[in-house]
């Protein structure tokens, strides 16, 4: 809870918070046995965690959190959107980027 009260406040965060890292996400495709999600992937800019690959591979942590998210589910039904979703990473079969229409 006291981080979603965090998320929502203009004061500064914390001390420990690292807020000079410099951040980019990136569009990524995920298939779960029985979802296809699309969604955004935050990222480091360059250096530690700046690969999909580096998030998926952590072993650290057994979740990834998507923002701007899409599920389909493969077998048909309604798409579902979401602002945020974690997902369990032992859910994963694959995953790829996806390329932004430019």
């Amino acid at each position: 809870m006291l981080d979603n009260q965090r998320m929502n406040a203009t004061e500064p965060a914390p001390e420990g918070d690292q807020p000079g890292i410099d951040l980019r996400t990136e569009r990524i495709r995920i298939e779960t046995e029985r979802h296809r999600i699309e969604g955004m992937l935050t990222l480091a800019r360059d250096g530690y965690r700046s690969r999909v690959s580096d998030v998926l591979n952590a072993s650290e942590r057994d979740f990834i959190t998507l923002t701007d998210v899409t599920v389909a589910p493969l077998d048909g039904g309604p798409i579902e959107l979401h602002a945020y979703l974690s997902l369990a990473r032992r859910h994963i079969v694959f995953a790829v980027a996806v390329d932004d229409p430019a």
